[in-house]
């Protein structure tokens, strides 16, 4: 009884080492010769613990290949990996640099306890080197008018192959190279510096350029799609000047005045209308005025020779009518005539 209590305490101090503590992604894939990069995140109260990396599927017998308190090795597969603890950010660093298609496998981030009563607290991480190409970007975008480049990844196998970069569906748009040679015309660079990377550079990128395009070494090929987007139209803008108008026909526009003077102005104008209304009005009756009396002088001539007449020429008696004229005058003045009974 006593020995399964101690081999159930065991297993509870085994739990939080399985459970958490250390993490980092699951798989890593990388072409041959190159290199890779492993990120060990860590809780806080791991800080100042040793760090190792070693290879392997359980601790006991995982092949130790880099940690924090050896950094030097006189091991050439050591001599590779480059281990790195950043307490700031909590979290060590592997670095495995030329990769051969041996060293894929699992491996293990792990944090030493140095009890045994406590596990080290460790993680799991599987490497796949791949024998064939990649590309650092699978889309690439330039300007119109610029120039965009492409990088080619190949692994060490393909070091002496033969290069090719060519537009999809159009064969006749591939350009060849040989190992560590180069090739430029006047719309696309390419070159291979034999170090698993061969650069293709789109010169004085068109429109017409965006599509999908392969670059290959030996029998591994990889797309990669590129866009070409419209370079910005400058815009010019056009200030026309008006023409003046010809001297003969010329408007006077008067200033514009203050509320002042607008008010000023005003009241003068009301002068002038109200002066020129009583002037009116007073040449109206004026005239009316001598109207009446040009229409009046008529009736007092006739009346004036009436009165002449009737003292040259007495009246008669009232008896003797045989003999008597009689005068009537209009008043309206629109006949002078005289009619006789």
């Amino acid at each position: 009884m006593p020995e399964l209590c101690i081999c159930a305490l065991s297993l509870l101090l085994w739990i939080p080492a399985i459970l958490c503590g250390v993490t980092t992604e699951g798989e890593y894939s990388v072409l041959e010769g190159q290199s890779v990069v492993i990120a060990c995140h860590y809780e806080p109260q791991y800080e100042h613990y040793v760090k190792y990396w070693c290879r392997g599927t359980t601790r006991e017998f995982c092949t130790s290949l880099a940690r924090t308190d050896d950094i030097g090795s006189s091991n050439p597969d050591k001599d590779r990996v480059r281990i790195s603890d950043d307490l700031d950010q909590l979290v060590f660093t592997v670095t495995m640099q030329d990769v051969k298609k041996g060293d894929t496998g699992w491996y293990i981030c792990g944090v030493e306890i140095g009890s045994i009563w406590s596990a080290d607290v460790v993680t799991f991480s599987n490497i796949r080197v791949l024998d064939g190409m990649s590309v650092v970007n699978s889309q690439v975008t330039g300007e119109e008018g610029r120039s965009v480049t492409v990088e080619c990844l190949y692994s060490e196998s393909y070091r002496e192959s033969r290069k090719k970069w060519c537009r999809s569906g159009d064969w006749s748009s591939c350009r060849l190279i040989d190992a560590g040679e180069s090739y430029e015309d006047a719309s696309v660079a390419i070159s291979d510096d034999r170090t698993r990377t061969y650069t293709v550079t789109l010169k004085k990128l068109q429109l017409k350029d965006t599509g999908w395009y392969t670059c290959a070494a030996g029998k591994h090929k990889m797309s990669i799609q590129v866009l070409v987007t419209p370079r910005p139209r400058d815009v010019v803008t056009v200030t026309s000047t008006p023409a003046p108008a010809p001297s003969q026909c010329n408007v006077y526009v008067p200033p514009k005045l203050s509320i002042k003077e607008s008010s000023q102005s005003h009241h003068l104008v009301s002068w002038l209308v109200c002066s020129a209304v009583v002037l009116l009005l007073g040449i109206a009756i004026f005239g009316r005025k001598m109207w009446k009396v040009r229409k009046q002088e008529p009736v007092m001539g006739y009346r004036r020779v009436i009165k002449a007449g009737v003292n040259k020429y007495p009246v008669p008696d009232v008896g003797d009518q045989q003999d008597t004229t009689v005068v009537f005058l209009t008043r309206d003045n629109k006949r002078d005539d005289a009619f006789l009974y």
